[in-house]
């Protein structure tokens, strides 16, 4: 991990196994089976739930600051806490849960390299027993938005070509021939990709055992569907979650000043009134 631009925001299984007792750490799991972690997590792991603790659940969008301040509390975390996050999916939602992190503003957090798959796949040690936290006081940061892009913004840079534009999704999402993976209902009413977007899957910049690639691997990658950080990167999927994996790895491995998630994404895009598509 050493090669990396930002080493520090990853830590082994290693790592998490020698420190999960420590109380300055908070371990995380966000899965995107909301169920996995009654089954089983690192022991003194506290659970949450993307689809109601880190979303606004009335209408769309991350979870409001005060919502995060109070969940960050209730886990035991504060301003201080070093805050360690994992999950199924090669880390997918954990990702998503980083990028909340930074853009309220919070110091020391970091993603276990290989995430659930490669905990298990070590045969370390599970609980099937909830996290035992004292709450604490958090106060949030005003949230930063220069690491997220609205519509308008994709809008205007694809119109002036002053983006790199990677979608992150499936090749069958990208040219339209599934309109969303197999089990997951948020969907559109057209198929396609944003113009001029580059097609490089989320998922391939993992290894098999779900540890994230060489430096090397993901730069060649990347520069190989022409994405080289000389201009602005926005990353997209379908609703923002495998895109804020794909916004880790550009900006914290790879090291690109200005990466942006659109978390919008094609469900937004791919519902609007007008919007240009291509297959």
């Amino acid at each position: 991990m050493a090669d990396f631009a930002h080493p520090e925001m990853l830590v082994s299984t290693q790592w998490v196994e020698e420190n999960k007792d420590d109380p300055k750490v908070a371990i995380v799991e966000v899965d995107v089976d909301t169920k996995a972690y009654d089954e089983g997590h690192v022991p003194g792991a506290i659970g949450w739930a993307w689809d109601t603790q880190l979303c606004d659940t009335h209408q769309r969008d991350i979870a409001p600051k005060e919502n995060f301040e109070k969940l960050l509390g209730d886990s035991g975390i504060d301003n201080a806490t070093t805050v360690i996050l994992y999950g199924d999916n090669n880390n997918w939602f954990a990702a998503w849960a980083l990028w909340q992190l930074k853009i309220y503003g919070h110091q020391d957090v970091r993603i276990m390299n290989g995430g659930r798959a490669k905990w298990l796949e070590e045969g370390r040690e599970l609980s099937a027993d909830a996290a035992d936290v004292s709450a604490k006081s958090y106060s949030a940061s005003d949230p930063d938005f220069s690491i997220r892009s609205y519509l308008p913004d994709v809008q205007k840079a694809t119109q002036e070509k002053t983006v790199e534009l990677v979608d992150v999704r499936s090749s069958q999402e990208y040219t339209g021939e599934v309109l969303s993976p197999p089990g997951l209902p948020e969907t559109c009413q057209r198929g396609g990709h944003i113009p001029g977007a580059s097609s490089i899957t989320w998922a391939k910049a993992c290894n098999e055992d779900g540890t994230f690639k060489s430096f090397d691997d993901l730069k060649a990658l990347y520069e190989g569907a022409g994405i080289t950080g000389t201009k602005p990167i926005i990353a997209y999927c379908r609703i923002g979650e495998r895109s804020s994996h794909s916004w880790f790895v550009l900006k914290y491995l790879l090291g690109y000043d200005n990466v942006t998630n659109y978390d919008g994404s094609w469900t937004e895009w791919g519902n609007l009134v007008g919007a240009e598509i291509e297959k």
